[in-house]
């Protein structure tokens, strides 16, 4: 393990292209069932290995094993929970994306909400932080995923539907997921809290009140359920959050500026390090940075966009980090793409050697203006 500890000034938010051997093993595995689940262990243990490999060759400090073990970003996290199960619903419409949907599964919350011992991922970030020269870092969705993502009818236990004693045992489930983390060797665990961008959409924000939910009060009890859940994490555990408008074959759901989430996002979360999304004018403008509070909190504004093939010139970005400074210390400012590469196992529309010269970009850009990485 090397000694140099996150935040790094060049990062990516962990998911990558699933390599072909991944494909066509999970393909085996899940439909053919002409492989065993060690023989699908076996091909996913050597991607990881090679695709640390590719990330500490670019440079990077901090690696993730690209969620090559996933189907989902969140649903396969979420489906591991006590209390939680995923049902896959066939003649229902899945997630609609601007031009795409999602395969038709439901996550159904049926009891009380736990994180347990033998959760899956604790293996797949010991796996990682294994075969790592440098920081391992993982990611899994946030507590407000949960919620936003599971529809009202879907919340079967009686109690639940007091959101507020739902809000409270997914801190608690999230608080216990913290510490298990942490007791694997996690020093850098990243949090996927999407939603918050998506209650600064006009459309979503409609669409939450027509449903009785006021979006500000959600945006601050989304805000508490992090901060409950992170809270007594020791003071050497780096916390992340990824925030976005969706990521599915390069398409996307939501667009608004993130001036109604910034102050809670900021203030009231407690986390170290934010992700987020800036490749298209769909994010706003920058201005929501100046919330940020002064200190040692980063913002690694996702400039470089994972959902098209085509490499961001080198001055047309340090032209937006010049424009980033006037709201936020450059000294509290990273890169990163703006999302995954693979925020689920389909990928989006461009190919591994885009990927490669996307992360060279991120690196090179962190070394072009703090001469670092």
């Amino acid at each position: 393990m090397t000694t140099h500890t996150p935040p790094y000034r060049a990062d990516h938010v962990g998911s990558l292209l699933r390599p072909v051997p991944v494909k066509e093993a999970r393909r085996k595995f899940y439909e053919d069932k002409s492989i065993s689940a060690e023989e699908l262990k076996d091909v996913e243990d050597a991607a990881v290995t090679d695709v640390v490999k590719m990330q500490q060759n670019l440079g990077l400090k901090a690696v993730t094993d690209g969620e090559l073990r996933r189907s989902f970003w969140h649903f396969d996290f979420m489906g591991a929970l006590e209390g939680l199960d995923l049902e896959e619903r066939e003649g229902e419409q899945g997630l609609q994306f601007h031009g795409a949907t999602v395969r038709p599964i439901f996550p159904t919350i049926t009891g009380k909400l736990d994180f347990p011992d033998d959760h899956p991922m604790l293996d797949h970030f010991k796996y990682l932080a294994s075969v790592a020269k440098v920081t391992p870092k993982i990611s899994i969705p946030g507590p407000s995923c949960c919620h936003f993502r599971v529809a009202k009818e879907d919340v079967h236990p009686k109690e639940y539907q007091d959101l507020e004693v739902l809000f409270a045992d997914l801190a608690r489930t999230y608080a216990k997921a913290v510490k298990a983390f942490y007791e694997a060797g996690c020093r850098y665990l990243q949090m996927d809290d999407i939603f918050f961008a998506y209650l600064c959409d006009p459309k979503i924000r409609t669409e939450k009140k027509a449903e009785g939910l006021d979006p500000d009060w959600l945006i601050d009890q989304y805000a508490k359920m992090m901060h409950d859940a992170i809270k007594d994490r020791p003071e050497d555990m780096l916390i992340g959050m990824h925030m976005c408008r969706g990521n599915f074959k390069s398409t996307w759901v939501a667009e608004g500026a993130y001036d109604p989430a910034a102050d809670a996002v900021f203030n009231k979360t407690g986390v170290d390090i934010y992700f987020m999304e800036y490749d298209t004018d769909r994010a706003g403008g920058l201005e929501p940075l100046r919330l940020l509070p002064k200190g040692k909190k980063r913002v690694l504004p996702g400039f470089i966009s994972t959902k098209v093939p085509d490499l961001e010139p080198l001055d047309d970005l340090k032209r937006k980090f010049d424009e980033a400074g006037k709201y936020a210390d450059l000294d509290q400012l990273g890169i990163a793409p703006q999302c995954g590469f693979a925020s689920t196992e389909e990928g989006n529309l461009i190919t591994e050697d885009d990927q490669k010269r996307k992360l060279e970009l991120v690196v090179k850009t962190a070394e072009a203006i703090w001469g670092e990485v």
